[in-house]
């Protein structure tokens, strides 16, 4: 049973939603922050990224960051202003490239998270889930949605569609090409109890969002004597998306520090390894093969599984056992302070220019798939951090739930 609920959204003016809905906090850092809201007082960055008001100095985890996040929560609904509707589902159709991929919003059981009953795949950390959930107590309030997944039932395909006959709410296309629509879905409790026949969620995107809507559920509830279980802060603001809808891309590596070694002499290490062979494409040619950059060239290499289990057969793990590990010393990549991951959405062409600037060497990576995800999942497995890119992302400050 999965738990995808009707909730209280809090809801920007349309006219105004293209001005505020920003991309999510964690696809830029602060200076790209900065960058995209310049001139630009109405995005939702100044308050998912609200160090971009503050001095350039400022600690990142300081008082003052969360404080300014809440001052300009309460300044968006004071000014915009942002209106709280009945309960209810919402239809959110993303459109890239022609392809659409479309979802329900509503609140997902943050009980059914903690129990597993919402798979996760990837591992959080500490400082990530220290911040979000700060971010969401100080704000009392989800500005961001997660991002889950199901496997597609036809019964809920059609009240969707059914809901995507009426007039948007919102409908605009953001600054890189994506086209975002929001419909009310009228009958909210037959959707609702449609999703009472899928057995399980899975979180795609926004793994440290989910953690933290469960240790700010904890937080508020110590401080709550009167604590039912039915209290917003009891559920997490979702986007649920049918799993034959989705697109993966690469998130590729670079690693940027060789050991003391050139380029060239870290690819001899790797042909140490696996043949490399010299390619004119720097996107791999099938699952089990991964593209070397290295001294201004792109290499093609082929790695097979030592080891049985579906998370040791992923690409992704195959790199990190075989070669990240032995090679650079990179025993744990989401500590290790010599390799950068760089989401597929920037490209290849990106991808080699960084290793060129760092003298370093990138890989090129094979998307996982879904089924792969949801394999993992369900054995209880845990990814190799940052094995996932999905695309395109869910705009920020379109909806937020207020705990």
């Amino acid at each position: 049973m999965a738990t995808v609920r009707p909730f209280s959204a809090w809801l920007p003016p349309a006219a105004l939603a293209p001005q505020i809905a920003s991309v999510p906090y964690d696809v830029v850092n602060s200076a790209e922050a900065r960058d995209l809201a310049e001139g630009r007082e109405k995005s939702f960055l100044h308050v998912i990224r609200p160090e971009i008001d503050l001095p350039l100095a400022t600690d990142l985890y300081s008082d003052v960051v969360y404080a300014t996040a809440a001052k300009n929560l309460e300044r968006w609904l004071a000014d915009m202003p942002y209106d709280e509707a009945e309960p209810r589902l919402y239809v959110y159709r993303l459109v890239r490239e022609g392809r659409p991929q479309v979802g329900v919003v509503g609140a997902c059981s943050v009980d059914e998270y903690d129990a597993g009953g919402i798979a996760i795949h990837e591992r959080t950390r500490q400082k990530k889930e220290d911040d979000r959930t700060r971010h969401v107590v100080t704000m009392r309030c989800q500005a961001e949605p997660i991002f889950l997944a199901y496997r597609a039932d036809a019964g809920i395909d059609a009240l969707v569609l059914a809901a995507m006959k009426g007039a948007p709410r919102f409908d605009f296309v953001a600054d890189d090409g994506v086209q975002h629509t929001l419909w009310d879905v009228e009958d909210s409790a037959g959707l609702h109890a449609a999703f009472d026949a899928v057995p399980r969620l899975y979180v795609a995107d926004g793994h440290h969002r989910a953690k933290s809507a469960s240790r700010a559920r904890q937080a508020l509830q110590d401080g709550n004597s009167a604590h039912t279980g039915l209290e917003p802060y009891n559920f997490v603001m979702s986007v649920v998306f049918p799993d034959n809808q989705l697109a993966i891309l690469p998130y590729n590596r670079l690693v940027t520090d060789l050991g003391g070694r050139s380029s060239r002499e870290a690819l001899d290490a790797i042909r140490a390894i696996a043949p490399l062979s010299p390619t004119e494409s720097a996107t791999p040619s099938a699952r089990g093969t991964i593209c070397v950059y290295g001294d201004g060239q792109w290499y093609e290499m082929t790695l097979s599984p030592s080891r049985d289990g579906v998370v040791d057969s992923l690409d992704v793990a195959l790199l990190q056992d075989q070669v990240l590990a032995p090679v650079f010393g990179i025993e744990d990549p989401r500590t290790a302070p010599g390799i950068e991951f760089v989401g597929g959405i920037r490209g290849t062409d990106e991808l080699a220019e960084r290793a060129d600037a760092a003298r370093g060497v990138a890989f090129s990576m094979y998307a996982t798939s879904l089924a792969e995800l949801f394999a993992v999942a369900d054995s209880g497995g845990i990814m190799p951090p940052k094995s996932t890119w999905f695309e395109p992302k869910l705009r920020s400050g379109m909806f937020l739930h207020r705990i």
